[in-house]
């Protein structure tokens, strides 16, 4: 398992630890982030949760091996339980981005109260490019939170932006020097721990109150969309690509 997981002082920690991998993400590791976080939910004791990468990398997204032998076909699937949880949850969780951040790597932040971002960090949603199409609600939150024409570059371009960039487009924080993000953002999230908890709870659940049935149901629709892209020519000439280490050739598609 690349996921570690640890409560201290109030904060559930939630590592992604695959560095040899890039931090890409397999079904086990959504299953256990899914499971992390409904404990976190669960328990008194935490007041917040924290989630992090390795130095210079945050996740690369899906693991595309493991993804393809065990595609998430239904919404009972690990990933989607990882979605619901986080999208979900009622204690306010902080995003510390360590580094490079592709796909769900950007879309999971959208879900988060407070992200903090390495002046390392690349952005990217690569989903087209893939043969692909956006999830985690990022077709409905992306357009909302920069507008539509800006939104078109990120998820249909798939062009990748900074960490300035991420702040300017209101999807975090603030940017940090690499040492420091993931320290600063513990304390963030440790500031918690002097607040209300209830008090927390509910504010959370009044921000999130006006999207939250809309997110769910466009995390559905993607859902199926994306399902069903998987096994288009298009995603297969793409993954060939991928692990044959060329450039895909969509010419002959229309």
């Amino acid at each position: 398992m690349s996921i570690k997981t640890a409560t201290l002082n109030g904060v559930a920690s939630i590592e992604i630890a695959r560095p040899e991998k890039k931090n890409a993400i397999t079904v086990d590791m959504y299953a256990a982030m899914a499971q992390a976080l409904r404990d976190a939910n669960a328990d008194p004791a935490v007041r917040s949760v924290l989630i992090t990468g390795q130095p210079g990398i945050f996740t690369s997204g899906n693991d595309l091996e493991d993804f393809i032998q065990r595609p998430k076909q239904t919404m009972d699937s690990p990933v989607f339980q990882f979605m619901k949880a986080l999208s979900t949850g009622e204690k306010p969780v902080i995003a510390a981005v360590t580094g490079a951040a592709i796909g769900i790597g950007t879309t999971l932040l959208l879900h988060c109260d407070l992200v903090y971002v390495s002046d390392e960090a690349r952005l990217a949603m690569p989903f087209t490019s893939l043969g692909l199409v956006p999830e985690f609600a990022s077709s409905l939150i992306l357009p909302q939170l920069m507008g539509h024409v800006r939104a078109a570059e990120k998820l249909l371009l798939g062009d990748p932006f900074s960490a300035q960039d991420a702040v300017d487009f209101g999807i975090a924080n603030a940017v940090l020097p690499a040492s420091e993000v993931v320290n600063h953002a513990r304390r963030v999230a440790e500031r918690f721990n002097a607040l209300p908890p209830a008090a927390v709870r509910e504010s959370k659940r009044l921000m999130r109150r006006a999207g939250g049935d809309k997110v769910l149901e466009t995390i559905a629709v993607e859902g199926g969309i994306f399902a069903e892209r998987l096994t288009s020519p298009e995603a297969r000439e793409a993954f060939s690509a991928f692990f044959q280490k060329r450039k895909p050739d969509f010419a002959q598609f229309s």
